[in-house]
């Protein structure tokens, strides 16, 4: 078995697939009571590791992908809550290193097909002052689109970068496919823009998954054999939840439990074009979601918050919260593993992880060393990938940040939410006869529910994990 400080004997390609607003009751596996199969992601999870203390860096999206892609909290950037919106500049700076700089400069080629949601600069003429509500009438389509993915660290990229944003057209590189030229219909869900002739909600998901398809066939098939990388972000089951016919009816939770379901479909179908290309055996396969999952019952390519529930499924079974919250049913997502003759077969991890350990743990299997300013946040966590028993956590502590921009953090079994406010942290107390706000402390073993307040009794544990989190904030980082 690999050691954690040796490298494999071939490099392994490595496929990271995430999923949008995907809760972690929502897999079959993790909740006996979901009414979606997922046989796909079961399987998955039966050949690998399944780990059961995974956190996505935000309960909301872009902040999340900032983090897999950089191993840094996106609140050290300028996004300090909420998500980029429509033609908002890059998140990721220019000079950053990014996982895909990493795998080029192992020698992998690296794509990144489907939902990007951190920014692009769009050829807007000069004198026009960037709104995000500005329709997209004034774009140049035939222009490059700059500083998306190929600029990042990507050799190729395709999607539509988010899909209920303007334009509604395919992205390929750093061109639309097609040029948007016609007013999006307001029955059609989705923000105000252009969009190409008969563009379709529900074609979205099967066209970034058949690129993804070629993507592997293609790479396996190349005279060059570079190993790759491809990071497939789906754009599902966030809204608009639209699956396609062939999924309507598949599960007992609605269109979104159908929706689901196409995504376990879709997953199954990246793991088979491993199996026929003969890669399955030197592959490492991660699934995982960006946070959790808002509960929409899929009505109206929508439906309000938690109404998936009415079909008697619980996406964030068994946590409290949904998306958005700094409780752990907005950031304690689904997490499987395999790497065949690597990671132990069925196996379950309670290791504290998170996306945010993706860098440093590539790093360690490519046997490359990052730049001293890289992955400031970010630890190696193959160790448990292997198996390895560990007499000491791998991770000092991980901070977990809201939609709204709360903060909480977890050490061991303590997890401490500072401050009140929206984005899922509604409740709390106030001191008595003083009045101001004070946070809430869970003991996450005893009380993994969250449901007992524990923040007068540990005055100690308080101290310290609030100096600890400001010295994450002063110092820039939370790993030497």
């Amino acid at each position: 078995m690999l050691s954690s400080c040796e490298a494999p004997p071939d490099r392994p390609n490595v496929v990271f697939i995430l999923a949008d607003d995907m809760g972690y009751g929502d897999l079959a596996c993790q909740n006996p009571q979901s009414k979606i199969p997922t046989p796909n992601l079961d399987k998955l999870a039966g050949e690998g590791m399944r780990f059961t203390d995974a956190h996505s860096p935000s309960s909301v999206c872009s902040p999340t992908r900032y983090g897999i892609l950089t191993g840094r909290y996106a609140w050290r950037t300028r996004l300090k809550s909420s998500v980029l919106w429509q033609w908002e500049p890059p998140l990721i700076g220019e000079d950053e290193y990014t996982v895909g700089n990493l795998f080029q400069y192992a020698g992998y080629h690296t794509a990144c097909i489907g939902k990007w949601h951190l920014g692009w600069e769009w050829a807007f003429p000069d004198s026009i002052d960037i709104k995000r509500s500005l329709p997209g009438l004034l774009v140049d389509y035939s222009q490059p689109i700059r500083e998306g993915p190929i600029s990042r660290g990507f050799d190729y990229y395709f999607g539509d970068d988010v899909p209920n944003f303007q334009p509604y057209t395919f992205i390929e590189n750093d061109r639309v496919t097609a040029i948007p030229t016609v007013m999006k219909p307001d029955s059609l869900f989705g923000g105000r823009g252009l969009m190409v002739p008969g563009w379709r909600l529900e074609a979205v998901m099967p066209a970034i998954t058949k690129k993804a398809v070629d993507y592997i066939h293609e790479r396996t098939n190349d005279d060059e054999r570079k190993p790759f990388f491809l990071y497939f972000a789906l754009t599902a089951p966030h809204t608009p939840i639209a699956p396609t016919v062939d999924f309507e009816g598949k599960s007992e939770a609605g269109r979104y439990g159908d929706f689901v379901n196409e995504v376990d479909f879709c997953i199954g179908e990246i793991l088979r074009a491993l199996d026929e290309t003969g890669v399955r055996d030197n592959t490492l396969v991660i699934f995982t979601s960006d946070n959790g999952s808002p509960g929409r019952n899929g009505e109206g390519y929508a439906g309000p918050t938690n109404s998936v529930r009415e079909y008697g499924h619980n996406p964030s079974f068994p946590w409290r919260g949904i998306k958005s919250d700094i409780w752990e049913g907005g950031h304690r997502v689904p997490y499987l593993v395999r790497w065949p003759g690597f990671i132990p077969e069925g196996s379950i991890n309670a290791e504290l992880i998170g996306h945010i350990d993706f860098m440093r743990t590539m790093a360690e299997i490519l046997d490359v060393e990052l730049p001293d300013n890289a992955a400031p946040d970010s630890y190696s966590i193959l160790p448990a990938y292997m198996g390895q028993s560990l007499e000491n956590p791998i991770r000092e502590a991980l901070v977990h940040h809201s939609g709204g921009g709360l903060f909480a953090i977890r050490q061991g079994p303590w997890k401490l939410i500072f401050g009140l406010g929206p984005g899922g942290f509604s409740g709390g107390i106030r001191q008595p006869g003083l009045g101001e706000p004070l946070g809430q402390l869970y003991n996450m073993k005893s009380d993994p529910g969250e449901k007992n307040n524990v923040y007068f009794d540990n005055p100690d544990v308080v101290e310290q994990l609030t100096v600890l989190l400001d010295r994450y904030k002063s110092e820039g980082r939370s790993r030497e």
